[in-house]
């Protein structure tokens, strides 16, 4: 019998929250997505309500005063910082409820069994919507991306509600004693690896924050292995998406992240799509989140290690070509729409929500 699952998220960051969507989809599943936000970086959308998030310099100061300084993860719940902040939200709440209500209604979006806050947010800042769903007796699932953890933290009486709790970051385990991991779904078969003949071996580089994957500490790194190796550093930032695939799609390496600050080791679906195109892709990880993926293909390096571990494989094509497809085979393995899925289906039964 097939389940209704409706997805909200802030954005549809890095694709991640549409992609769960299209794997509840592909399993014969009614599925949505409600984005708050628009995206900025051209990724599709379901539905959205558009508003505009905003970009300023005091919004971005205003962000990265809520970044932990220690790089220790360490759980917050979300409050005013102070008087001015809670009114600006209160205004905020005001302002949309009329078009968010509409939306509810004229999309049903009370009809579906299964709720997903993907990033933990609700329309609203006092979580009105999440506590109508609860009051219907509807299962509601959190589920955390990137940095949010980490950076914003979780808002307690969401946290409270919640039937189950969903990472794909691995830190996040450290930081919330009631959650559980899941490789996030990645449509790995909508890439293919292709034959690539470039003169000079195509390294990329495509960071959405240089201070969280190193990209000056690597590009330190890139400096050194070009007086003594031809190569061609592609670094692609504020792109969009498909435009940012084309290229990736030409090179031979990839540099994820190595030397990253605040937070953060590991990968994401940048890496996945590399994977996924057959290019070997180095990155930095704990010791702890090295051991948890043990048969990962990955090139783990620290920013000590990144310049004998690139010249390794690019002085040697066998090499490449067997992390090349150890890497596709992983991803298969781990990311595919079927792979987690059937993980998904397994905490749903677990939690009661089927």
């Amino acid at each position: 019998m097939s389940k209704k699952i409706l997805h909200i998220a802030p954005q549809n960051f890095a694709g991640m929250p549409l992609d769960f969507v299209r794997m509840h989809r592909a399993a014969g599943d009614i599925s949505n997505l409600v984005t708050i936000y628009k995206n900025t970086l051209n990724f599709d959308e379901d539905i959205t309500l558009g508003f505009e998030l905003p970009q300023g310099k005091g919004a971005k100061l205003w962000r990265d005063a809520k970044i932990s300084k220690s790089g220790k993860p360490e759980l917050k719940y979300v409050k005013p910082k102070n008087v001015l902040e809670k009114i600006y939200f209160d205004l905020r709440d005001l302002k949309n409820k009329n078009k968010i209500e509409s939306l509810i209604k004229d999309k049903g979006l009370y009809d579906f069994d299964i709720y997903h806050f993907d990033g933990g947010m609700d329309f609203f800042r006092d979580l009105r919507f999440a506590k109508e769903l609860k009051r219907r007796g509807k299962k509601i699932v959190c589920c955390y991306f990137g940095s949010d953890l980490r950076t914003r933290g979780i808002f307690r009486e969401l946290d409270e509600m919640s039937d189950l709790n969903l990472t794909v970051e691995f830190d996040h385990l450290e930081m919330h004693d009631k959650i559980n991991y899941l490789y996030f779904p990645f449509d790995v078969f909508g890439y293919e690896i292709k034959k690539r003949n470039n003169k000079k071996l195509k390294i990329i580089h495509s960071p959405t924050n240089r201070l969280f994957k190193g990209t000056d500490k690597i590009i330190k790194v890139i400096n050194e292995i070009e007086s003594e190796r031809q190569i061609e550093f592609v670094l692609l930032e504020n792109m969009d998406r498909d435009k940012v695939l084309e290229i990736k799609s030409e090179c031979d390496l990839a540099i994820d992240q190595v030397g990253g600050e605040l937070g953060g080791t590991g990968y994401g679906k940048n890496s996945l799509e590399s994977l996924s195109m057959g290019i070997p892709t180095f990155t930095e990880f704990s010791a702890d989140y090295l051991y948890f993926i043990k048969d990962n293909p990955f090139i783990h390096s620290t920013i000590d290690t990144l310049k004998e571990n690139m010249i390794q494989l690019i002085d040697n094509e066998i090499l490449r070509n067997e992390v090349s497809l150890k890497g596709r085979i992983w991803a298969e393995k781990y990311h595919s729409f079927r792979s987690v899925n059937e993980r998904l289906t397994e905490y749903y039964k677990s939690s009661e929500l089927i």
